[in-house]
């Protein structure tokens, strides 16, 4: 019964994973007409940045002045004026009220002249489409930002001339993104953090970021702290569109010593640069499990990871890689890696979204070798690190392991509670009520007692 838990929960960050219908006891399953609606996170304190302004420029030049391909951008690029956005399409009622929400964070936070309009042109046209047409679009994107174009069609006809070349802007007018509606809440709403951040400002992800959003990671759901500075300094009057990365650095420190006194009290601590032949291992190991390919490929990234002296997130990445490939297989040496990243990131970033996952992780493997006290004592922190990270998804399967542990400690009541306290977090997290069931019924799987019922 672990097996089935652990390939669902490591095999992707977000809810775009569905479990699997099996049949459990009947005492897991909730009828769908007694769902509770759906909820959201609000009031939550995003955490201020706690790094150097110093390592905080450097990571500013190289988000914004090169392209996630590797490809320099000649010049910095940003809307002039106030900006406008507008959804185009199906939206669904949470992807406005997310939007209003980030609309909001951003005039607050960034300190940009953003807001939403009903009709007409906007700077910022959001398309809410199927999954379906963003496959046939770009097949292995659940959403993206492109420059100048009306819609699907039009990118399609334009995706390989200059109109849709970044670097050959020389300031931002009209940006489209195009996100799916037909997806869980959760998935929108991440969707709409990273892909308005980079019509916005930066172009670029880079792994060394562990507070981030700009990480190919992807596990911060929605703008951080430092991203917000990121974009902050970018719409800074200091900065002007057409600045070359040599102007731009010569401006970035004082920007940042203005916006970020703090951080000029840090010292330094920069992290290498992360090589191309890491990320293309770390691509390969992340695809579909099963092959010896991938196996082979996370274990290379593991020893890479080493061999450069790292003991960073990109270390507990490679660990974290590595249990993904061996879950099918060696639930032991899986343990092994999520522990071995768990403690990583705990170094790295305590409390973290990557932290968290991992924590889920290995309380999958406490409830499921009958050691519920162990579960909840981990869970209990999961719990606190989820909703301050505003994930739903985690928060939900966090409150579902929870009751399974006060089960099986004979804490009945508090068992239910738990349970029906998931169920509106898993309606945003994973999307439509039968994923919310089978989710429950495969965490309710992992419990031994339910064996015997």
């Amino acid at each position: 019964m672990l097996r089935s838990f652990i390939l669902l929960a490591g095999l992707a960050l977000t809810a775009c994973s569905v479990p699997t219908e099996t049949p459990l006891p009947t005492r897991a399953v909730v009828a769908e007409t007694t769902l509770p609606p759906i909820k959201r996170f609000s009031n939550v304190t995003t955490p201020a940045p706690t790094r150097s302004n110093a390592d905080m420029a450097r990571d500013f030049l190289d988000l914004s002045f090169q392209l996630e391909s590797g490809r320099q951008l000649p010049r910095l690029t940003r809307f002039e004026g106030p900006i406008t956005v507008r959804i185009e399409g199906r939206a669904t009622q949470t992807m406005q009220q997310d939007l209003t929400a980030l609309l909001a964070r951003l005039r607050r936070e960034a300190k940009i002249d953003i807001s939403q309009v009903q009709s007409g042109d906007a700077n910022i046209t959001i398309h809410a489409v199927t999954r379906r047409n963003i496959r046939r679009a770009l097949p292995n994107a659940a959403c993206f930002v492109v420059p100048n174009v009306a819609d699907l069609s039009d990118y399609r006809s334009a995706r390989s001339s200059a109109r849709t070349d970044w670097s050959a802007l020389a300031r931002r007018d009209r940006i489209a993104i195009f996100l799916s509606y037909d997806t869980s809440p959760q998935d929108i709403r991440d969707c709409l953090h990273e892909e308005l951040a980079q019509a916005l400002g930066p172009l670029n992800d880079l792994f060394r970021l562990h507070d981030s959003v700009f990480n190919d990671d992807n596990f911060h759901s929605v703008l951080t702290g430092f991203d917000m500075l990121m974009l902050r300094a970018y719409y800074d009057p200091a900065l002007q569109n057409g600045m070359s990365r040599t102007e731009a650095a010569g401006r970035i420190r004082q920007i940042l010593a203005r916006l970020n006194p703090a951080g000029e009290r840090r010292a330094s601590a920069p992290l290498a640069t992360t090589p191309n032949a890491w990320k293309g291992l770390i691509t390969t190991a992340l695809g579909a499990p099963g092959s010896n390919q991938r196996l082979n490929a996370a274990n290379r990234a593991v020893a890479f990871a080493q061999a450069q002296g790292w003991r960073d997130h990109r270390l507990a990445f490679s660990h974290y890689a590595l249990a993904r490939q061996l879950r099918a297989d060696d639930l032991d040496r899986a343990k092994l890696h999520f522990e071995q990243a768990e403690r990583l990131y705990a170094g790295v970033a305590r409390n973290g979204p990557q932290e968290t996952h991992m924590q889920i992780q290995l309380a999958a493997f406490d409830v499921a070798e009958g050691n519920a006290d162990v579960a909840l004592k981990r869970l209990a922190v999961a719990k606190t690190s989820a909703t301050r990270a505003q994930n739903a998804a985690q928060l939900a399967s966090v409150l579902m392991l929870q009751s399974e542990a006060l089960a099986m400690t004979g804490r009945t009541a508090d068992a239910r509670r738990a349970r029906l306290d998931s169920l509106g977090w898993a309606r945003y997290g994973f999307g439509p009520d039968w994923a919310v069931q089978a989710r429950l019924r495969e965490i309710a799987a992992l419990n031994p007692q339910n064996e015997r019922l």
